[in-house]
């Protein structure tokens, strides 16, 4: 099996691909968290609350943050439609475009989920966590050591179970009974949830296959489509704001970085500087342009040359770093 077969593999399974990374990722910050991090108060009720924040905060910044850095989250609440009255609107294209709605929020919350439920999964496999928030609320019916105790001090001493060294000896079998189901209790709770998310996973791919439109080569087709001309765009779009911004940074000092046939340089006048200094903020010139930066507003007036100064590159010796715009090949 080549390296080239490899990674046509690899892309044809992006989406597997990244969400095992994120989990994989997910796992190692979670062990690494528990060993540096985790520490069970034995305490009545800050137990619970100290175990909970641990199982429930880090699965919901993991959410967040899986919603912010997808891509596609920003697609749909920046994308804009086309200016379409509401006669033309058929009750067909409104059917697909809610149905495109419902699938791109779901690729969306899809995503963002792999990595909360890999942490709650992993903790409660680990089942440190839910020893922690679930001690003072064992079942203890089998010990009549613990049925003796009043209400506070039964609580009080469950609560102290995670803490092997705060136990008394007389309680150290129990404890670790206690303990032994706690654990067991955590860890059935982690695979069925597990399993619930993987028959869950199973009933939408087949549901979205079996209504999709396309045959499965022309989904391979399409999926392979929409990833070549993300690259693509990305390269173009590197390019096109490279030359862009080149052809205004040559507008205010009479030539572009890396020439190497430069005759005169223009002299900005303290206006100049001025313009252009300050917060780049985006501005919208009408319903067609925008100004980027004020660098580029200058360069959108109708201003004069200004001041040029004549020089001779063969006398001055300067070292100029090469400016390197990756090039686009077009084969037809």
């Amino acid at each position: 099996m080549t390296l080239a077969s490899i990674i046509s593999f690899l892309k044809s399974k992006e989406s597997i691909v990244f969400n095992a990374v994120i989990a994989l990722l997910t796992v190692g910050g979670q062990q690494l968290f528990s060993f540096f991090a985790f520490s069970c108060p034995c305490s009545p009720t800050d137990n619970l609350r100290y175990g909970l924040a641990f199982l429930g905060v880090p699965a919901l910044l993991l959410f967040i943050v899986g919603i912010v850095f997808n891509d596609n989250t920003w697609r749909l609440f920046m994308g804009t439609t086309y200016d379409v009255s509401i006669q033309e609107i058929s009750r067909q294209s409104l059917l697909i475009k809610y149905k495109l709605l419902c699938f791109v929020l779901g690729n969306i919350l899809g995503r963002s989920l792999v990595a909360p439920i890999t942490w709650l999964a992993v903790t409660l496999l680990n089942g440190v966590y839910y020893t922690c928030a679930a001690s003072e609320y064992a079942n203890v019916q089998r010990y009549d050591i613990l049925k003796a105790m009043s209400v506070e001090d039964r609580r009080r001493t469950l609560a102290q179970f995670p803490c092997p060294q705060l136990v008394l000896s007389n309680f150290t079998r129990v404890r670790e009974e206690i303990v032994l189901e706690l654990k067991y209790q955590s860890q059935v709770s982690g695979w069925l949830l597990v399993a619930c998310v993987t028959l869950l996973f199973f009933i939408v791919l087949c549901v979205g296959r079996c209504c999709s439109p396309l045959t499965y080569l022309h989904l391979r087709y399409w999926t392979s489509y929409i990833n070549n001309e993300q690259v693509l765009f990305e390269q173009a779009m590197d390019q096109h704001s490279r030359i862009f911004a080149l052809e205004n940074i040559k507008k205010f000092f009479g030539f572009s970085p890396g020439s190497k046939k430069i005759s005169e340089i223009r002299i900005p006048s303290r206006l100049d500087w001025k313009a252009i200094s300050g917060l780049d903020l985006l501005k919208v010139v009408n319903q067609d342009y925008c100004h980027y930066s004020l660098l580029q507003a200058w360069a959108d007036e109708d201003i004069d040359d200004g001041k040029m100064i004549p020089i001779d590159l063969e006398q001055t010796t300067i070292e100029v770093p090469p400016v390197q715009v990756p090039p686009i090949s077009i084969t037809s």
